[in-house]
């Protein structure tokens, strides 16, 4: 079986009002993204990690199995949601919330290469030049593109693999970003997976309306 974990428990501090349930072409952001993994034919479980104030409106999209509650670093949040992983699953993906544009084919996609290297991740290639700043903003210098990649989810992994990768984590006291992060910590590869439609993470005000303008552009 395969496990979902969505992740859901951030403040939205950058966002000023809650973009998890902001308005998407009629759906809570929210909503779109637990909808590709409820409704996608390899998922058996779908979690939702959350924080205590939304999860009354978590549990009333009726899209999850489980909800349950986060911590106050992503990480935390990650391993809250593998306590609650069903016995006998043998790959989970962990997803933001807020990145809503997710299709059924970068999932698949994700989950195969996982089922092939036990460690894979949505991606996308970096092709705007690049530049070093100072903190005044002053550009110091130019970073090389070349095989650089902007990390996306889902991030898929052998369950067993990532239980580790985050023991680890929570044993050294430890904050990863994602979970590509700590697979890396204990020395396992993973290999991306180059996601050919847009995957943004709603994260400023301005992100709601490229995200509408790709939905509705979308075939």
């Amino acid at each position: 079986m395969i496990a979902a974990i969505v992740v859901a428990a951030g403040g939205s501090r950058r966002m000023g009002f809650d973009k998890l349930f902001a308005d998407l072409d009629g759906q809570p952001v929210l909503g779109r993204s637990l909808a590709a993994f409820r409704t996608h034919p390899e998922i058996g479980q779908v979690i939702v990690v959350t924080s205590p104030e939304n999860l009354g409106r978590v549990n009333d999209l009726g899209l999850a199995h489980r909800v349950v509650l986060g911590g106050a670093f992503r990480h935390l949040s990650v391993q809250a949601g593998l306590d609650a992983v069903a016995s006998g699953t043998e790959i989970v993906a962990v997803h933001d919330g807020a990145r809503p544009l997710i299709t059924a084919s970068a999932i698949s996609a994700c989950i195969a290469e996982a089922r092939a290297h036990s460690a894979a991740a949505c991606a996308r290639r970096i092709t705007e030049t690049v530049k070093r700043a100072d903190d005044d903003g002053r550009v110091i210098g130019a970073v090389d593109r070349e095989g650089l990649w902007a990390m996306e989810t889902p991030q898929c992994f052998a369950l067993d693999l990532l239980r580790r990768a985050y023991q680890r984590i929570l044993d050294q006291n430890q904050i990863v970003t994602d979970e590509v992060s700590a697979v890396e910590a204990l020395g396992e590869p993973v290999y991306l997976v180059e996601n050919r439609f847009p995957n943004l993470k709603i994260t400023f005000p301005p992100d709601l309306g490229v995200a509408h303008a790709l939905l509705r552009g979308h075939p």
